[in-house]
């Protein structure tokens, strides 16, 4: 059936099809006796779909239903003059809200919603990838299964010309790269920084990884002209104090001598401590 998008009514029945054309009340009756009278709206035309085939439509007065229409599609025999219900449909029309399209499962799965202890599913026919064994140009059955591997690093797979472009291009273009707002405003690049370790490989002609503690992209993949305010030989060398120096308020250094009185004879007629009085 031809979609609403597409719907074009007409007011004057065509040449051929003038017995459906003019079936309004047939379509009309077949709605009402399915949803009832209330939900039929004004008739909006109609669509010839094929030969002694033809669609009415209807506004659809369905509540939470706006922008939707009754499509009722009539049919007839060859040389016949009576109209045939053949169906009722309730569909959108082009003003009518829907949800978005359906996106496979592969498609809608985001680098970010992947968590720690998520699991993917095995892709054999991965293009980033290529069986290990192809970087000798060796046929797999002359090299072998333990040669293979030996060639691989102990790694069935390893990556493709394509994954590693892939790869090179979305760390450059990323975070990681010069144009991040950290790259932008620090005073000199990875290249120099002592903590830069680069990558082995082909991609170490622009890649290597962090191994700053301090810097935010510590452990991290970052390109020769990165940078950021962690780099090992930027920075003030000696900077002075915001605050004057001032004497202490205490001299721990001075001595201070302290005289101390000498304890007092007791008086006469009570005993001195540690001695007894006399019984006689």
């Amino acid at each position: 059936m031809t979609g609403p998008a597409v719907l074009v009514p007409r007011t004057a029945p065509p040449a051929k099809e003038a017995v459906l054309a003019g079936a309004v009340d047939l379509a009309r009756d077949a709605v009402v006796a399915d949803v009832g009278e209330a939900q039929v709206g004004e008739h909006a035309g109609y669509v010839v779909e094929d030969s002694r085939l033809l669609t009415h439509v209807f506004a659809s007065l369905l509540p939470g239903y706006h922008g939707w229409y009754w499509a009722v599609t009539l049919s007839r025999p060859p040389r016949a003059r009576r109209a045939t219900v053949v169906e009722v449909n309730h569909l959108p029309g082009s003003q009518a809200v829907l949800a978005p399209g359906w996106v496979p499962w592969s498609q809608r799965l985001q680098p970010s919603d992947v968590g720690p202890t998520d699991e993917l599913p095995y892709i054999g026919d991965d293009e980033r990838l290529d069986a290990a064994y192809e970087a000798t140009g060796i046929d797999a059955d002359v090299l072998g299964p333990e040669l293979a591997y030996e060639v691989g690093l102990g790694r069935e797979r390893v990556l493709s010309a394509e994954g590693r472009s892939r790869a090179a291009t979305r760390w450059y273009e990323g975070e990681h790269g010069p144009t991040s707002k950290g790259a932008r405003a620090a005073a000199a690049p990875c290249s120099t920084c002592a903590f830069f370790l680069p990558l082995a490989g082909s991609l170490r002609q622009v890649f290597g990884v962090c191994a700053n503690e301090w810097s935010p992209d510590d452990g991290g993949v970052v390109s020769l002209d990165h940078g950021c305010g962690s780099h090992s030989e930027t920075g003030e060398r000696h900077r002075p104090s915001d605050w004057n120096p001032t004497a202490p308020v205490i001299d721990e250094l001075q001595l201070d001598v302290v005289s101390v009185a000498q304890p007092h004879d007791p008086p006469a007629g009570e005993p001195q401590t540690g001695t007894t009085p006399d019984a006689s």
